[in-house]
Order: C-alpha cells, then sequence, then structure tokens
C-alpha cells in the first residue's frame, strides 16, 4: 500500500473538485483506492493541518489580494493505493496536473496545494 498526501486550502467546494481529480486518475489508471481521507485538524503524532498546510493561507492572499478566503481552510486529502511505485508516481503527476492543469507558466491555481 502506498499514500498520495496533498495539502490543500479549500472550502467544501474546492474539496469536492480536490477529491474529484484524485477519483479521476485512479480511475483512469485502473487503481483502486483502498480509502480516501480528508482530514482538517490532527493529521498524527499531534501536528494539525493548520501546522503542516497553514502557509496556503498566505499563497492565496498573494494571488486572490483583497478577496475573501471565505470558508477556506488548510486540510489533507489523503488516498491510500495498491499499486508498484511505478503507478503510484504517475498518479501523483496526474493529480498534480489535474489541480492545477494551466501550464507551466506563472497562473493561479483552483485551490492551493502542497504535495507530501
Amino acid at each position: 500500500m502506498r499514500w498520495l498526501r496533498f495539502g490543500v486550502y479549500a472550502d467544501d467546494e474546492g474539496l469536492e473538485f480536490v477529491q474529484d481529480v484524485i477519483r479521476r486518475e485512479l480511475a483512469g489508471r485502473c487503481a483502486a483506492p483502498a480509502g480516501l481521507w480528508v482530514r482538517t485538524g490532527e493529521l498524527g503524532g499531534g501536528v494539525t493541518a493548520e501546522e503542516m498546510y497553514g502557509d496556503l493561507r498566505e499563497q492565496w492572499a498573494v494571488e486572490h489580494p483583497g478577496e475573501d478566503p471565505g470558508a477556506r481552510r488548510p486540510a489533507e486529502v489523503a488516498v491510500r493505493v495498491k499499486c508498484s511505485l511505478r503507478v503510484w508516481r504517475a498518479l501523483r503527476k496526474g493529480i498534480l496536473r489535474g489541480l492545477c492543469p494551466e501550464g507551466s507558466g506563472p497562473h493561479v491555481c483552483r485551490v492551493p496545494w502542497a504535495a507530501r
């Protein structure tokens, strides 16, 4: 079993977008998840989502000056998958491309993210 973990700064709609990106990529690679979790509080080991991904709040502020973040909060979306390392790498790359699909030039992603 391998883990894919992504920190995000999102509201409920943004979290659903992230989960949809993950589900599409898993389906496209015929990879069955053993579970998909969204955590906004404790992540384990006494570390919270705020401590781990709170800097995404700053990224939002820089990329959306003057905009109200609304109900956005730091969260971790984690999926456990039984697959080879090669498939895991392809999944990770595909998910990251799906989270911010606008190419390699400077742009603003719909949901600020960080991969672990």
